[in-house]
């Protein structure tokens, strides 16, 4: 099974890649690790608040990293924002069986009832060098937009109005449910 986890800046994606890996071993693979790495390594000019033409570049490199590991029957978790809403029309029947995107998006109420917590847990799982472009007013425009361009297309919203740490385990208890609805299907 390959599982795309994407979604606004600060919803936790790396966090929730993080802990599917260690509940169900399947591997992750970080977007913002491959981006940084072409950035680094000169091959290409695009920095990272180039974002929508990042995701132009990226996605086209992880869907085929995604095909990949379909066709060699491997499990992975790809955790990143630069999966763009349209991301299915890029994948035939072939594949699509295979994949299960994860949209997550916080709420404005929870953006405004939370936002002290939401920064503070930030650097959970890497560290960020600079997050004083992230304000309530950012994060809730960035997470509507996700709304809008991932609910338009029918994939799962997981949508943070509450307690975040049991929306989390919610869906690492689903992935595992239908895990294991796979695994008896075979």
């Amino acid at each position: 099974m390959i599982i795309l986890i994407t979604g606004a800046s600060h919803t936790g994606k790396t966090l929730l890649a993080q802990r599917m890996l260690e509940k169900y071993g399947f591997p992750y693979y970080s977007i913002d690790h491959l981006k940084m790495g072409l950035i680094r390594s000169g091959n290409t000019s695009l920095t990272p608040e180039d974002d929508g033409k990042l995701t132009e570049y990226l996605w086209p490199i992880v869907r085929e990293t995604v095909k990949t590991a379909i066709e060699n029957g491997q499990d992975l978790i790809v955790e990143g924002c630069y999966i763009p809403a349209d991301w299915k029309r890029d994948l035939d029947s072939r594949y699509l069986p295979s994949v299960k995107l994860i949209c997550l998006a916080m709420t404005d109420g929870y953006i405004d009832r939370c936002f002290e917590d939401i920064m503070r847990h930030s650097r959970d799982i890497e560290d960020r060098l600079d997050d004083s472009q992230c304000t309530p007013d950012a994060l809730k425009a960035d997470n509507r937009a996700y709304i809008d361009g991932f609910g338009r297309n029918g994939d799962t919203l997981v949508l943070i109005d509450s307690d975040y740490e049991k929306t989390v385990e919610s869906i690492i208890d689903d992935i595992g449910a239908e895990t294991d609805r796979k695994e008896r299907a075979k």
